[in-house]
């Protein structure tokens, strides 16, 4: 038997996945790391635990390979996109991985945001002006703390630091290139405006290749830490929301992939670029030829978890003798749709689609005093799934309306959350049996890369069973009530969460 290692880089901790030549799981790995974060908005990683935990679950994976027997075909990478990392001239990091999620660029954003440049910008990168991208992340930086700025000579994210540490080569995917903000999106190069407002030429950044490019020969440090050989291919891939598309076979634009975990993120892949003129939306490379259209949300199963953590008694726990999820998902599902008129706002770690405002804040609307615990639970997880939809409205806007909805992450572990999303959406929803389509989705990549496979299509074969969840027309017609306002609470206010979150950061 044969095998190929999809290693997901995550914000929190780093999966592998082993599967054999047809694609079917043989085990999982995981390994987590902090993710560092203040109440200034930082939100950083340590670059040296991101190497340990990536060679810890490729090591723990091929515990299962016998090399005298068998081959370990290739690796694959899907990662987190639009993280940060300064190196000076020897490749040794000046800062930590300033994550995604740091939203201490908020200044620089919204300062582009305004100026010509800004609106210029997104037409030529299709990513939208917020602090999660690399681009307003060094024009932060350019403002306050260019010392680090000027002693770097490499800049990067973590996958291209980790393949440098594998591989002593600097390069990067096109997928997360375009991620950044300053790849041009229809050149498919770094972009001159980019390189012009930030003031960082070509020369600091790595060299752009295809998502199915390989890196050979391990170093001797790399080949004895994960225990495979020098030989051994690695694949570039994606970043993971367009390998999440892939691995659940939303491939064309009738099909739109809907992914809840930690955040969230709606997405289609079109064969062409597609800007938004409302600037909702992000535009990003997957490979040569072929885009992915849709929002990313900050707020998703973290939200759910924080409302199970503080609305949930551990003594209501105890007598139940069950874990609080399934006690939370079973309170949630003997609530009526609309939580007895209770809304809430998820925007718990600020919002990028469809706001693109680091200072939006959560809120409960309409509680009063006949509104309980479970109430709120019901409120949390429909407002989680009415943002989303949200976004899934404006994909439909300027790509068009699916025929299908395919969804997965952790939510998929809830079947009221299942349900929920296509009463919310009113629209079918399949849910794939394998939840790491990030990591089949890089698999599928390097298959194509080998010449195993002739197209990302067989994607198709591999994904299994799916659920299938139709809209409730009762539950519809209840969302389709209060998503209206919802949205009209989130316009009001918007203005206000300026204000709120300056007096959170104390400034």
């Amino acid at each position: 038997m044969n095998y190929y290692i999809g290693v997901d880089v995550g914000t929190t901790s780093t999966k592998a996945v082993l599967y054999d030549e047809g694609a079917r799981v043989i085990d999982h790995f995981n390994q987590g790391y902090e993710l560092y974060r203040d109440s200034n908005g930082m939100a950083e990683q340590d670059p040296e635990d991101i190497v340990t935990a990536v060679e810890r679950v490729i090591h723990d994976a091929t515990q299962r390979i016998d090399f005298a027997h068998e081959r370990l075909l290739a690796v694959a990478f899907s990662s987190a996109n639009q993280s940060l990392l300064l190196m000076d001239r020897h490749f040794t990091p000046l800062t930590r991985v300033i994550t995604w999620a740091d939203t201490r660029a908020q200044d620089a954003a919204r300062d582009l945001k305004h100026s010509p440049r800004g609106k210029q910008l997104y037409v030529r990168t299709g990513t939208p002006i917020h602090p999660m991208s690399l681009l307003t992340k060094l024009l932060w930086l350019k403002k306050t703390s260019p010392e680090i700025l000027d002693a770097s000579a490499h800049i990067s994210g973590i996958k291209s630091y980790l393949f440098y540490r594998f591989f002593n080569t600097f390069k990067v995917d096109i997928s997360i290139a375009s991620c950044t903000g300053m790849m041009n999106i229809n050149r498919g190069d770094w972009d001159d405006l980019a390189m012009e407002v930030t003031g960082v030429g070509v020369d600091r950044l790595p060299t752009i290749v295809s998502g199915t490019s390989q890196a050979l020969g391990l170093t001797k440090e790399a080949q004895e830490k994960m225990g495979i050989p020098a030989d051994t291919p690695f694949v570039y891939g994606a970043f993971d929301g367009a390998l999440s598309n892939l691995g659940v076979g939303a491939l064309k634009p009738d099909t739109v992939a809907i992914t809840i975990g930690t955040s969230a993120g709606v997405r289609v892949i079109t064969d062409h670029p597609v800007i938004d003129p409302h600037e909702r939306l992000f535009c990003y490379a997957v490979d040569r030829g072929s885009w992915v259209v849709g929002g990313p949300l900050n707020n998703g199963g973290d939200v759910y978890q924080w409302a199970v953590r503080h609305l949930v008694t551990p003594s209501a726990v105890a007598n139940e003798q069950t874990d609080p999820y399934t006690l939370a998902n079973e309170v949630i599902a003997g609530e009526p749709a609309g939580a007895n008129g209770l809304i809430f706002l998820p925007f718990l770690g600020g919002e990028r689609a469809p706001l693109w405002d680091s200072n939006a804040r959560g809120t409960f609307f309409g509680l009063n005093n006949l509104h309980t615990r479970a109430d709120m639970l019901r409120a949390v997880m429909e407002g989680i799934t009415m943002n989303i939809a949200t976004v899934f409205a404006a994909v439909c806007d300027l790509v068009g309306q699916p025929t299908s909805v395919t969804a997965t992450g952790g939510f998929a572990r809830s079947a009221v959350w299942r349900q929920m999303l296509a009463d919310v959406l009113n629209c079918p929803v399949n849910i794939p049996q394998s939840f790491e389509s990030g990591c089949l989705g890089a698999v599928t990549m390097a298959m194509k890369s080998r010449g195993a496979v002739d197209s990302l299509d067989v994607v198709k074969d591999f994904i299994g069973r799916e659920l299938l969840y139709q809209p409730d027309p009762q539950a519809v017609a209840v969302y389709q009530q209060f998503l209206p306002l919802f949205q009209q609470v989130e316009g009001l206010l918007t203005p206000a969460y300026a204000s709120i979150a300056r007096l959170q950061r104390k400034d």
